[in-house]
């Protein structure tokens, strides 16, 4: 080989290399972008979770669930429609996992157990009239998937359902939230 051969495959190298590794930058920094998007996100929807309105909903809707005689349905399923857009979110990646299960994971896992016991209301409610076998389904995944990482967290078994006992510490947290507390509101003197 002479001179110009070692030189075009110099040159041939080393702009692979430049292409390569400028992929790699691009992608890195998407990524990056897509995490911090996510937990900013995260942020904004934690704020939407402690908001007058949401802990009026989560009030109502865990003190129905924690009784043992619930009587008629509440009107307002605010939270779970809450979880099934985080369960569609986190479906498609839009969100971190990791993050929803930081931040939400025990309120997740808490109101699906409740839902699913003594009576299971998805299985009613998908059932009929009309059959719907996608009501909730994003939220039911995701519960799903916050027992997962539970259970992982806790190095137990894979599919390990939350225990009632802690599903009912938070729903009783819940059924005696305040509805006027404020996250953004400074704290009294």
């Amino acid at each position: 080989m002479d001179t110009s051969d070692w030189t075009t495959w110099g040159a041939l190298i080393g702009t692979w290399v430049l292409v390569v590794g400028t992929l790699y930058f691009a992608y890195w920094q998407l990524r990056q972008t897509q995490r911090l998007h996510s937990a900013s996100t995260i942020l904004d929807l934690r704020e939407r979770f402690y908001n007058s309105r949401m802990r009026l909903a989560r009030r109502e809707l865990s003190a129905w669930l924690l009784r043992s005689e619930r009587g008629p349905e509440p009107d307002n399923w605010e939270v779970c429609l809450f979880f099934e857009l985080l369960g569609s979110l986190t479906h498609t990646r839009a969100l971190d996992e990791r993050l929803v299960w930081n931040a939400f994971g025990p309120w997740i896992t808490a109101y699906y157990v409740f839902i699913t016991e003594p009576v299971d209301l998805l299985s009613a409610w998908r059932s009929g009239p009309p059959p719907d076998p996608l009501i909730f389904a994003e939220f039911e995944r995701l519960a799903r998937r916050m027992m997962e990482r539970d259970a992982r967290a806790a190095h137990g078994p894979r599919h390990e359902r939350t225990a009632a006992a802690d599903a009912r510490y938070v729903l009783e947290g819940d059924s005696a939230l305040s509805p006027g507390f404020d996250v953004r509101a400074a704290p009294p003197d």
